[in-house]
């Protein structure tokens, strides 16, 4: 089939690339003047927790994938925060709880997205910290045109707020509802940043320093202070139906630090991707490109049902693994799960028609625990306003992509502490996150809930090599369809040949087949999501296959940013999502 042929956008300085263009400017912007990718990177990023408020948050996560031109290496800055010291399966189970409810305080972490920004500044950045936080202090204090997907994600939790959430409310409905295209200021959030800036810049002139004294007031200062008086004090109501009391306390935020790891990689033809490690779901991306790496994908017609059936199939596998064996715990077999042998046994579980099951491996010889029950339609949900990324919409997550002119790059999915996952904390100006629900509540499954431990969690940045140079960082939003609709971009483009945003542009599409990582952990076996975008024979011929084949609108899967460099032609390229409107690549 025929795709849009849209070029990329092309420059020799720099590239930003996000999924708010206000976030993509403030980049550029410190790109302009003289900071590294990694300034701007966090520029964007806290830009980001104040104009997608819906989507992140200083109370949210961040892993990022760095490459370092000047030491050249990749790594993994991880701010995915742990779970609470009070937060155990017996403590859950004494609640008569089967699972952890997708929003409200018991489902906290420690907050990570601030320090992994902070870090990525301390060890990779160049600029004050003062000329970092400015542009997001500006938004927060002097205004920002509110999304149409704000006011809509306001207006489904207006009763909600007004009912059981007031320090919300007061926030957002107290001067009136905030309307699409209009101004919206957020005085507390802006008086938060402030005051860390103050703290830090109290620290004395030196750049370090400041960062650390920054860290430490959100970790161990005023923000702790009023994270724990908050969670402490407070019974907020919930997705369960019932209102619970947090265990999250600032002994666990200053406990807790962001770190920089290894990533996890796997060669596919003349490119070899980067990944974090099975503490995230990005290894399934990986897992993907093993299962097809000798099924002659290249000899297929682009977006043919052969083409999407092999796709779907190999995904269901890779993320059966995922269900059974990943986790932040030490005993993951990631070695054997990418290797070729692994590979082989479960490519010849592929046949020409559908599966409709869920077929975990056995990598180590072991039997495989499933977390969740399978075969929970949608339809059947509870009612919940916790989870984000339902098939068919844009995912409440943020993406954020740079390279700068002396080859640095940053591929960095912030996401968690959406305004509608928790209460906002009074005078913070800011809700915590709800990545506990993603644990397991097994006993020896790799992702079972311990405190001090790393969720699963499904934020997954990306990274290639091309030939053995630098070339590409990536991704997108959209919870369990991350490692799907970037996965099916970067096919189009190392596979099948479409530049940037032709690729991104393409119809794209997901399966629903594993259990959602997301309270209540649905899933729709056998289920694709599909663009309309795609000839009627096609959707038939999957159908005949055995596939579920939903059909969503035209620009519904995925919000896909790119950037990445070509020493062939002495240029940058960078392309931006139109699905939602917002996103933006800007570059000179």
């Amino acid at each position: 089939m025929t795709v849009t042929t849209r070029p990329e956008l092309r420059g020799t300085f720099g590239m930003v690339a996000s999924t708010h263009w206000l976030a993509s400017a403030s980049g550029m912007a410190v790109l302009e003047k003289g900071g590294n990718a990694f300034d701007a990177a966090a520029a964007a990023g806290f830009v980001l927790q104040v104009v997608e408020p819906h989507l992140n948050g200083p109370g949210g996560d961040m892993p990022a994938i760095v490459y370092d031109a000047r030491r050249r290496e990749t790594r993994v800055v991880c701010g995915q925060g742990t779970a609470p010291a009070g937060l155990t399966m017996s403590l859950i189970h004494s609640l008569g709880l089967d699972s952890i409810p997708g929003d409200g305080h018991l489902a906290a972490c420690v907050p990570g997205a601030f320090g992994a920004w902070l870090l990525l500044l301390e060890e990779y950045g160049t600029l004050p910290l003062r000329e970092i936080l400015g542009y997001a202090i500006g938004y927060a204090e002097r205004g920002y045109p509110v999304l149409s997907a704000v006011a809509d994600k306001l207006a489904s939790v207006e009763a909600l707020f007004k009912t059981h959430w007031p320090s919300s409310a007061k926030l957002y409905f107290e001067r009136g509802a905030p309307q699409a295209g209009r101004l919206f200021t957020n005085p507390d959030l802006a008086g938060t940043y402030k005051r860390i800036l103050r703290e830090a810049e109290s620290a004395g002139d030196v750049r370090e320093s400041q960062i650390e004294a920054a860290r430490r007031a959100f970790y161990e200062g005023f923000v702790a202070e009023a994270i724990d008086s908050f969670v402490r004090d407070s019974r907020v109501m919930d997705a369960s139906g019932t209102a619970h009391v947090g265990v999250l306390r600032g002994s666990d935020l200053s406990a807790w630090r962001a770190s920089i790891e290894p990533t996890v990689s796997f060669a596919f033809g003349n490119f070899e991707v980067h990944k974090t490690g099975a503490w995230g779901q990005g290894p399934v991306f990986l897992q993907q490109l093993a299962l097809l790496d000798h099924l002659a994908l290249t000899e297929l017609a682009f977006l043919s049902a052969e083409h999407i059936h092999l796709v779907v199939e190999g995904a269901k596998l890779a993320f059966a693994d995922r269900e059974a064996w990943y986790g932040d715990d030490p005993g993951v077999a990631l070695d054997v799960l990418l290797s070729d042998e692994y590979s082989v046994r479960r490519r010849a579980l592929i046949s020409g028609q559908a599966s409709h099951e869920l077929r975990p491996g056995s990598p180590a010889g072991d039997q495989p625990i499933l977390p969740h029950k399978t075969g929970v339609p949608s339809s059947e949900r509870s009612g919940t306003i916790g989870e984000p990324s339902a098939p068919g919409r844009l995912g409440d997550t943020c993406h954020v992509d740079v390279v700068d002119r002396h080859g640095n790059f940053v591929s960095a999915t912030p996401s968690g502490g959406w305004l509608h996952s928790n209460p906002i904390v009074p005078g913070l100006g800011f809700p915590l996150g709800t990545r506990a629900q993603m644990f397991s509540l097994k006993r020896g499954h790799p992702n079972a809930l311990v405190p001090g431990k790393r969720p699963r969690t499904t934020l997954s940045p990306s990274f290639a090599f091309r030939d053995g140079l630098p070339y590409m960082a990536f991704g997108t939003p959209g919870g369990d369809a991350q490692d799907q609709w970037s996965f099916n971009f970067f096919l189009a483009h190392a596979a099948f040949g479409l530049n940037l945003q032709q690729a991104i542009d393409a119809p794209n599409f997901s399966i629903q087949h594993c259990p959602s990582s997301f309270y209540p952990h649905e899933s729709e076996p056998g289920q694709i999501t599909l663009e309309n975008r795609v000839p009627e024979a096609l959707i038939r011929e999957l159908r005949a296959r055995g596939h579920r084949v939903v059909v969503s609108g035209p620009w519904t899967q995925g919000r896909v940013c790119a950037v990445a460099s070509d020493p062939s032609l002495g240029l940058f390229l960078a392309g931006a999502n139109p699905r939602g409107m917002q996103a933006y690549a800007a570059g000179r």
